[in-house]
């Protein structure tokens, strides 16, 4: 189609590609928590101490997937990665024992929520440079979209098939539905792929023309060490990664939470919708109040309300006080996200932004995997969630009045002479 370009196929395909990731991620896990639980008689911190050593090995699942992406092409990876996490799923829907069941978490962990969610990121920065605002913003939308239809499927499928019987049904669904839409998607040239700044009319895969005044620029910034130095940092990565830990916690037992509350499995996916539906405006509207709003009082205004969340969560007793709680969870949530990958490069520059950011996606991995263990040990000991959950409103909340006082560091338009 003439004046078609390409790349927006890619997105809804990168798109679809991150709602597959549904298996390897903790809320995805959580759809298959209680009746997994009580067909293996599996405990809940054992279960939990699982997921925890799942999360951390499984991360190594991004090591590497980069530079394999750039040698071999977005359809190539994809279509591996789609057709060993669907086998992934469709064996752990037949196992039997714990160390089975270990295995299985653990590859769905490095093959969903690590090596496919790179690769589906990756494709759309892979065709996109001068509209990749716009690009991430769709494909935002458009795996929200996604997620919003698997989750009630998903939980649809668990109460009348079984978990084994829905598991079976997502694994086979990636085989027969991603996989072939990996074969849409051509390879981008190189790695610095064709973007929409040069669509050769040959067809050809000629390398993008470069943004005027983009040669021999030194990046500005702060290094690592610096960045470490000053307080927002740690207000920041400490405040994403009391999130994950929330957000993993309640991902992963959150059936079992309501439960607790007296509401049932159907008010429980329905929860799952209405937090992606207002994680979705959460990302929207952090985005932009951040043009005009200091980063570190939106930051404080993300966690104060999800402060009042886990607050009021041990107070739930009807549906809608858990649409309301769902709200909330998810606004917060999805400003801290818009407000975790925005705050780095606008803060402290590109000098080492890798490094920086790393550093702070770490913190996030490990939270994340220790949040389910916390809700778990405490459930043991005794006997309700409530007691974690107030104890996590007043970290959050901590964080939240220290962010309201954190003065942002200023940005250096030209690199110090400090190493790393």
């Amino acid at each position: 189609m003439k004046g078609f370009y390409y790349g927006w196929v890619v997105v809804f395909v990168a798109a679809a590609a991150m709602v597959g990731t549904l298996p390897g991620r903790t809320q995805g896990l959580g759809l298959i928590t209680e009746p997994l639980l009580a067909d293996l008689q599996i405990g809940r911190v054992d279960y939990a101490q699982l997921n925890l050593w799942a999360t951390l090995i499984g991360a190594a699942g991004a090591v590497g997937i980069g530079r394999v992406l750039d040698r071999l092409g977005s359809r190539a990876v994809l279509a591996g990665v789609a057709a060993a996490l669907g086998l992934t799923v469709v064996l752990m829907s037949r196992v039997t024992t714990f160390a089975g069941l270990a295995i299985a978490v653990t590859l769905t962990r490095a093959l969903g929520q690590s090596a496919l969610s790179v690769v589906s990121i990756a494709m759309v920065g892979h065709w996109f440079a001068r509209r990749i605002d716009m690009a991430m913003a769709v494909y935002s939308v458009v795996l929200s979209v996604g997620f919003m239809i698997a989750f009630p499927v998903v939980g649809t499928l668990v109460q009348s098939r079984g978990w084994r019987g829905a598991w079976f049904a997502v694994g086979a669904s990636l085989l027969a539905g991603l996989l072939p839409l990996a074969l849409l998607v051509k390879r981008a040239a190189g790695a610095a792929a064709r973007s929409e700044f040069h669509v050769p009319s040959s067809g050809s895969n000629s390398e993008p023309e470069p943004e005027p005044g983009t040669w021999n620029l030194e990046p500005a910034g702060y290094t690592l060490n610096e960045a470490l130095r000053t307080p927002a940092f740690w207000i920041f990565a400490i405040g994403a990664a009391l999130y994950g830990l929330v957000a993993s916690g309640i991902g992963l037992f959150n059936e079992s939470i309501l439960a607790e509350r007296g509401l049932g499995a159907n008010i429980y996916y329905q929860t799952l919708v209405v937090t992606a539906m207002t994680g979705l405006a959460g990302n929207f509207v952090g985005g932009w109040l951040a043009r005009s709003v200091p980063l570190n009082r939106l930051m404080a205004a993300s966690l104060f309300v999800l402060t009042i969340g886990l607050l009021a969560l041990p107070q739930i007793s009807t549906r809608p006080m858990a649409m309301a709680w769902a709200v909330m969870m998810g606004l917060g949530g999805g400003l801290v996200m818009v407000l975790f990958f925005s705050v780095w490069p606008r803060v402290y520059g590109r000098r080492q932004l890798g490094r920086i950011q790393g550093a702070a996606q770490a913190m996030t991995v490990l939270a994340s995997a220790v949040g389910p263990l916390l809700l778990a040990a405490c459930i043991e000991m005794t006997g309700s969630y409530a007691a974690m959950f107030y104890l996590l409103a007043a970290a959050v909340g901590s964080v939240a009045a220290a962010a309201s006082l954190t003065t942002m560091p200023p940005y250096r338009t030209i690199p110090s002479s400090s190493s790393f």
